[in-house]
């Protein structure tokens, strides 16, 4: 079992990054720490949507807000199929927060842009919070796109149809990617797809967030475990991907 401040967790059946030519990362709580506090001003603006939609109080509408969210696995998915909202002005508002807590991240950029091949995010948020997010990490450069919620017609994850769009769209083919992700239901599809994939944890717990959606659980839909993404990234992934490359460059000098 992976332990908090333990770098990394690999499974004995783990699928390794050799032949990995396509990298996916979820954003929230994954691509930064909880300690950068973006999701804690996102749930606030999510309950505040709640609140003025259906004239709640804050415990009422916090109680309600969470329901759906278990209910329906977004609370975006329920207030559009409960009332009807239009995605794009609950996004607006739900991403409408002050970024700078979100510090740029060296160590990150540098293993990101490592890594050989196409890099891309697939989010459940918009992208515009994608881009801004990354940007601010000092990595948006890096990647060719942005997968959101927008573009998987507002279906979230972990839904099948979600990744298979996702995979369509981008030409991607999963017996050669890798996801990274924070929530380990989310890597449930992908596994199943052939993608290698590595969940995200917190290293301490973070009480903003449900306990599920935190877990270093070992299940075989995942093969690797990290509580420090970058480092992770720089000393597991990169080894085995550049080395798999090397004799091709090699040969071409």
């Amino acid at each position: 079992m992976h332990h908090p401040g333990k770098a990394q967790f690999t499974t004995p059946a783990a699928r390794g990054f050799a032949d990995v030519d396509t990298w996916v990362f979820d954003l929230d709580n994954t691509l930064y720490p909880s300690d950068a506090a973006v999701w804690p001003k996102v749930d606030e603006r999510i309950t505040l949507y709640v609140m003025q939609l259906y004239g709640l109080d804050g415990i009422s509408a916090r109680a309600l807000q969470k329901h759906f969210y278990h209910r329906y696995g977004t609370t975006l998915s329920a207030l559009m199929v409960e009332a009807g909202v239009d995605p794009h002005d609950f996004l607006d508002f739900a991403h409408d927060i002050d970024h700078s807590s979100i510090k740029l991240d060296k160590s990150l950029g540098d293993a990101i842009e490592r890594l050989p091949g196409r890099k891309l995010i697939l989010t459940n948020g918009s992208r515009r919070h994608a881009e801004t997010v990354a940007a601010k990490l000092g990595i948006l450069d890096h990647f060719e796109d942005v997968f959101d919620i927008a573009a998987a017609d507002f279906v979230p994850k972990p839904e099948r149809t979600t990744y298979e769009r996702f995979l369509e769209k981008h030409a991607v083919e999963p017996t050669r990617a890798a996801l990274f992700e924070d929530i380990a239901r989310n890597l449930a599809v992908p596994h199943d797809l052939g993608m290698a994939t590595v969940l995200v944890v917190p290293r301490v717990t973070d009480p903003y967030r449900e306990a599920f959606e935190q877990e270093a659980v070992r299940e075989p839909h995942i093969d690797h475990i990290t509580d420090d993404l970058a480092a992770f990234l720089a000393a597991c992934v990169l080894p085995e991907a550049e080395a798999e490359r090397e004799p091709v460059d090699r040969d071409r000098r």
